[in-house]
């Protein structure tokens, strides 16, 4: 298996970030760990959490929860909206951290399908501030993404 890098940008005149990241798979295949609920709890995040799924509705116009455990307490939880389910091409979903709820994130995911049957994802986060944004760089979430993507990796080895 190819280790990837995950690239993490931060614009220094708009409040976002890109994450691009490169994956041995189809596009089909990655699209799909991000709207099949329980292939997504199996990778996104950190490591060292648990993610279970509270809704999942991978539609346009649906919504989505989670929650992230650690050591079997209850850690964080995370929600959101489908604005936008483009099969195996493209998820444009809202992006709400329970803690800070107004300061919500906008996200675009694509997947572009690249040589060799590969396939390369761009997330587009745009966040209301700096200051926001600066406050997500700082909290350790380039090792959630960064780790996650790795387990997701080791997921589509597998043909998930």
């Amino acid at each position: 298996m190819t280790k990837h890098e995950t690239e993490i940008v931060a614009d220094e005149k708009s409040p976002t970030i890109e994450i691009i990241r490169e994956f041995d798979a189809s596009a089909e295949q990655v699209f799909r760990a991000h709207v099949d609920p329980e292939l997504y709890a199996r990778w996104v995040g950190p490591r060292s959490v648990t993610t279970t799924i509270t809704r999942w509705d991978a539609r346009t116009g649906g919504a989505w929860a989670f929650v992230n455990e650690r050591d079997g307490e209850q850690i964080a939880s995370f929600y959101g909206s489908f604005h936008e389910v483009r099969q195996h091409e493209r998820i444009v979903w809202t992006f709400t951290y329970e803690g800070e709820p107004d300061t919500v994130a906008l996200e675009t995911l694509t997947f572009e399908e690249i040589e060799g049957g590969r396939t390369r994802l761009r997330v587009l986060s745009v966040v209301p501030d700096f200051q926001t944004r600066d406050g997500m760089l700082s909290s350790g979430m380039d090792v959630g993404v960064t780790e996650g993507y790795d387990k997701l990796d080791e997921l589509l080895v597998t043909g998930a």
